[in-house]
């Protein structure tokens, strides 16, 4: 079966879907994007994903290409016409398009959307948390506006291509200061030995994650001590467990840390906790 890709209204084969060599997207990074999980044939988190975007086009001042029922609708059917019970949708909005000029265009343009899915595989999924993942640090090269979802994303494939070559799965960048903003495609996260949970606060230094969002609901609803703090690689290093937070991998256990183990070298309990509990807590649409 061929992937559909929906651009600019029309749902299109995945070999004919195609956007202008001029839009501001594509030669600028001026596009904005969320990536949706989808399970057990429901989206996850759909409203808060949608929040993120609505704010993320505003700090840009790009408008919405439609409303927030119609891009429902849009996401749904992408979902369905490629068969994608479990995986990832993936909508982009940008500026539009226009000669090549730096000067944002003034009146507005008509911007372009993109949305397409892709089929993932929860069995692949749940093994790679049962044996836990490496992480690799690497600066933090990226630009001040990490809170806005830009594709703005070279940093990020930089560090984590660099982190695949030496075995990692995902990297952890390190700020000026030596403490970890975030992972390339992740919200970063550790336990302390006295059992506290340890994520950096948002700031226009890391992206309010959808999913850090909802395991932070799964946090309180443990009863677990939460903390909202900056902390280096040395005292992840010694942390009691690790872990990231993703829409494509929600709670992933980091079981090492630039070729040092965490804790025992298996993926901890709180962590396997709350990656277990995170689907009761998230919301749930059918699609």
């Amino acid at each position: 079966m061929p992937r559909i890709v929906y651009v600019n209204g029309r749902y299109r084969p995945y070999a004919e879907a195609a956007v202008h060599v001029e839009d501001r997207g594509f030669q600028f990074a001026d596009a904005v994007y969320e990536v949706v999980e989808v399970r057990d044939g429901s989206v996850i988190d759909e409203t808060r994903h949608l929040d993120r975007l609505e704010r993320s086009l505003g700090e840009l001042r790009i408008a919405s290409p439609m409303s927030r029922a119609a891009l429902r609708h849009v996401i749904r059917q992408v979902a369905q016409r490629n068969l994608v019970r479990h995986g990832t949708v993936y909508l982009q909005i940008s500026r539009g398009q226009a000669p090549r000029d730096f000067v944002i265009p003034s009146p507005p343009l008509r911007p372009t959307i993109v949305c397409l899915a892709q089929r993932g595989s929860l069995q692949r999924l749940d093994a790679a948390a049962e044996r836990g993942i490496a992480v690799r640090s690497s600066p933090d090269i990226r630009w001040g506006r990490c809170d806005i979802k830009t594709v703005m994303l070279l940093p990020a494939c930089l560090a984590k291509s660099d982190a695949q070559a030496h075995g990692a799965k995902e990297a952890w960048l390190v700020d000026r200061d030596g403490f970890v903003t975030e992972g390339a495609a992740s919200n970063a996260w550790i336990v302390t030995a006295k059992g506290e949970v340890v994520t950096r606060p948002i700031s226009p230094a890391i992206l309010a994650g959808v999913t850090r969002k909802t395991t932070l609901d799964a946090v309180g609803r443990e009863g677990l001590k939460l903390v909202e703090r900056a902390f280096t690689i040395a005292e992840a290093k010694m942390a009691l467990e690790a872990f990231i937070t993703s829409a494509s991998n929600t709670v992933m256990p980091v079981v090492e840390i630039d070729g040092v183990q965490v804790g025992d070298g298996q993926p901890g309990p709180l962590s396997r906790r709350l990656r277990s509990i995170f689907h009761q807590i998230a919301e749930r649409a059918t699609i």
